[in-house]
C-alpha cells in the first residue's frame, strides 16, 4: 500500500491545540494526544523539512519543555486520518455541570448540566488538557452570576463560553492568532451566543476592568503581561499554563504588578493560580 501520509510524534505534554495554534498550518489534516505523545498528520506531498523546523520553534516559543523533546517522523499508508482523529474526540465532563462534546457525539444531559458543543480544528482548547480543566472546574466556584470576564489567549473560547453558560454576564475572549479568532466566532454561533460574548484579535490593553480575568498561557507570556493583566483585574485573576516549579518566579512577577497569590489547583504536572489585589488568608492548595 502506498505510503502517503506523515504521522509526526512528539513526545511532549504541551497541549496539542496550543501546538497546532502557534503552527498556523493549514496543511495539517488531523492531531490527537495519547497520553504523552502528540501525533499530528501531514499529506506526504505537503510535507517538508521546513515543518519540523516551525514545529520546533513552536514547541520552544511554548516553553513547557526543559529540553527539546523528542520527534519522530513516519510515512504511512493511506488512512482516513481525519476520521480516526474525529473519533478519538469524545465528550468529556467537567466539574459538577459543563459537557464539552463534539458536534458528532450526542450526549443526554442530566438536570442542571450546561453544554458547549465544540468540534476541534486549528484552534484548540477542548477541556481534555490539565490547564483548560482545572481552569473550567475553578469557573464553576467562582461565578455567581453578572460577572464580566476577560479571557486572554482566548483559543477556541471554551473558558469564556464556559463562563457565560454559568452566568457570567459579559466575556470578551483576545488572542493573537486570527485563526483561533476565526474558529472562536464559529463555536460562538454553533453554540448561541450573541453579543454577550465579544471575540477579537488584538493584543492586552489594560483599557477596562473586569470582575474575572482568565489567562492560560505560557509562563513567558504570563511574565511579560503581568502588568497588564494586573491593570484589567478587579476582583480576581486565574493563570494557567505553569508548571509546578515555575510558581514562584510567577509570584514574584505579579506582585512586582500589585497582585498576590490566593488559593491554587494542581494536575498532572500543571499549576493553576489565583491572584488577588489584596494579601487573602485563603492560601490553602485545592
Amino acid at each position: 500500500m502506498t505510503a502517503d501520509w506523515i504521522d509526526v510524534a512528539i513526545a511532549s505534554t504541551v497541549d496539542a491545540g496550543e501546538l497546532m495554534g502557534l503552527l498556523g498550518d493549514a496543511t495539517v489534516q488531523g492531531a490527537w494526544q495519547d497520553e504523552s505523545v502528540i501525533h499530528l498528520y501531514w499529506p506526504e506531498h505537503g510535507w517538508s523539512p521546513d515543518h519540523l523546523r516551525q514545529i520546533e520553534a513552536a514547541l520552544r516559543q511554548l516553553g513547557r519543555d526543559s529540553v527539546m523533546p523528542a520527534i519522530h517522523v513516519q510515512s504511512i499508508p493511506h488512512r482516513d486520518w481525519n476520521r480516526v482523529w474525529a473519533d478519538s474526540v469524545k465528550p468529556l465532563r467537567v466539574g459538577r455541570r459543563l459537557v464539552i462534546r463534539p458536534s458528532w457525539e450526542a450526549v443526554v444531559l442530566q438536570p442542571g448540566e450546561l453544554e458547549i458543543v465544540l468540534d476541534p480544528k486549528q484552534a484548540f482548547g477542548t477541556g481534555h488538557h490539565a490547564t483548560t480543566r482545572m481552569l473550567l472546574e475553578w469557573l464553576e466556584d467562582l461565578i455567581q452570576g453578572g460577572e464580566t470576564v476577560l479571557d486572554v489567549g482566548t483559543g477556541s473560547g471554551v473558558l469564556a463560553m464556559a463562563a457565560l453558560r454559568l452566568g457570567a454576564a459579559q466575556a470578551l475572549g483576545i488572542d493573537h492568532d486570527p485563526v483561533a479568532i476565526d474558529c472562536a466566532q464559529e463555536y460562538a454561533r454553533a453554540n448561541g451566543f450573541g453579543a454577550e460574548l465579544a471575540l477579537r484579535c488584538e493584543a492586552l490593553a489594560a483599557e477596562r476592568v473586569y470582575d474575572l480575568v482568565l489567562a492560560n498561557l505560557d509562563r513567558q507570556t504570563l511574565r511579560t503581561l503581568a502588568d497588564a493583566l494586573a491593570g484589567c483585574t478587579g476582583s480576581r485573576l486565574l493563570v494557567s499554563g505553569l508548571l509546578l516549579d515555575q510558581r514562584e518566579e510567577i509570584v514574584a512577577a505579579f506582585a512586582a504588578a500589585g497582585l498576590y497569590p490566593g488559593r491554587q489547583r494542581d494536575g498532572d504536572g500543571w499549576l493553576a493560580m489565583e491572584f488577588t489585589r489584596a494579601q487573602s488568608c485563603e492560601g490553602a492548595t485545592e
